[in-house]
């Protein structure tokens, strides 16, 4: 494990430049947000064993790199299912907020379920390291062993990828698997974006995931595409799975426009 995401001093998280997003070198990209949100959510106590099946982060306006705070609250307490909101704040302004949906976890006989569709196979060697190969988009690829099994950095269009988050999100803790996926789904619109990163932006303000199960192992795997709009918006879309098969889904809104220095 390299260098953490955040570091922690005086209850407050110091972004490393592992943050860094693709829209400006002067804000963090969302997955490590949206990770470091789920974070604050867990750390919600609860009186019986419960797990967060739904996690909306709102990405408020653009997150400096500079200290944060999170803050929590249970909305809707309950032994059956509990809402959650969480804020982060830069400065005392806060720049991103999350709402999380909680259920009660407890062994429940259910018949035997087909995964559908089937994994692909979990990475090896055949499967390139985009980042290895020097291809990279965003300063937070380097935090994240991305495997291609369809589509790549360099081709537009759907992609599917294995990721694996290889440094924490915060330091001297290891990421839970909710923190995990948070972080990596934010990448769905620049994997599988439509439109030329050099002529266009694709930003989004959102980003929902939901699950039926938590994924098992390091890899986690999603298979992305966006879909867009001649009207200036769209959405991009992810199936997350596991090596046993689906685990869920991801979505967020897209504000597109045309970059001001594009060549026209």
């Amino acid at each position: 494990m390299g260098p953490a995401l955040y570091t922690v001093a005086e209850d407050r998280f110091l972004p490393s430049e592992l943050t860094v997003g693709p829209w400006s070198d002067q804000a963090q990209h969302g997955g490590p947000v949206a990770a470091l949100l789920a974070r604050a959510v867990e750390e919600v106590p609860s009186p019986v064993p419960v797990q967060t099946v739904r996690l909306t982060v709102e990405l408020m306006r653009p997150v400096p790199l500079v200290p944060l705070t999170t803050v929590a609250t249970l909305l809707r307490p309950g032994r059956r299912v509990q809402l959650i909101e969480a804020g982060l704040l830069a400065e005392g302004e806060e720049v991103a907020r999350a709402r999380a949906l909680r259920i009660r976890s407890a062994p429940i006989p259910v018949p035997e379920q087909v995964a559908s569709p089937v994994s692909p196979p979990l990475p090896d060697a055949s499967l390139e390291n985009e980042d290895e190969a020097g291809v990279r988009r965003t300063a937070f690829a380097a935090a994240v062993d991305l495997r291609f099994v369809k589509g790549s950095w360099e081709s537009v269009g759907p992609a599917t990828v294995w990721s694996r988050l290889v440094v924490p999100v915060v330091g001297g803790e290891e990421a839970s698997p909710l923190q995990r996926v948070a972080a990596v789904a934010d990448f769905g619109n620049g994997i599988s974006r439509v439109l030329d990163f050099n002529t266009h932006v694709f930003i989004n303000p959102d980003l929902t995931v939901s699950l039926s199960r938590l994924p098992e192992g390091e890899w986690v795997g999603f298979d992305m595409v966006s879909r867009i709009s001649g009207q200036g918006y769209g959405h991009a879309e992810s199936l997350i799975f596991d090596g046993q098969g689906p685990v869920g889904r991801s979505v967020q809104s897209l504000f597109i426009d045309r970059r001001s220095d594009a060549p026209i």
